[in-house]
């Protein structure tokens, strides 16, 4: 099983966004709040080399000559997701003979970075989480409305809401 990094981060987020994303019902585009993450993500760490596509469906953000790779983002707010994201591309680089490497999710706004690593605990609920993903997006219909405070500055919202 292969998935993106969105698909990591967004099991985590919604079961719902998670299901529509991988539907091919794309809502980002339309989010002033994704812009700005993206404009983040343009306006940090200029002069090094950024979006790194592995197999067609892994965009690494930057990677060091050292093999620390890193995530950008926007805000905390969704950090656990953040974390296993990037725990997914270290393990899916591990799956690949690409290790070691080590991961920093960055966040220029507040100046902040977080160590990741990849344990083998983490190993271990990832083949857990990879199928439960599976199951979702291989549901007849998407999972039920959650009512959650971040619904409202969703960029699926108006799908989901109206």
């Amino acid at each position: 099983m292969i998935f993106t990094g969105t698909q990591i981060n967004y099991y985590f987020v919604c079961h719902r966004k998670l299901w529509l994303f991988s539907h091919g019902l794309q809502m980002e585009h339309e989010s002033d709040l994704v812009f700005q993450g993206k404009l983040v993500h343009e306006e940090s760490y200029t002069r090094d080399d950024k979006e790194i596509f592995i197999d067609g469906h892994i965009r690494l953000d930057r990677i060091e000559p050292n093999g620390v790779i890193h995530e950008i983002k926007k805000s905390d707010k969704m950090e656990n997701a953040h974390i296993w994201q990037l725990k997914y591309y270290l393990f899916y680089l591990k799956q690949k003979d690409v290790w070691p490497v080590s991961g920093k999710i960055d966040y220029p706004k507040l100046r902040q970075t977080v160590d990741v690593a990849l344990t083998d605990e983490d190993e271990r609920q990832l083949h857990i989480i990879l199928q439960k993903i599976d199951d979702l997006i291989h549901l007849s219909t998407p999972p039920t409305l959650p009512k959650k405070k971040i619904c409202l500055s969703c960029s699926y919202y108006e799908l989901c809401w109206s």
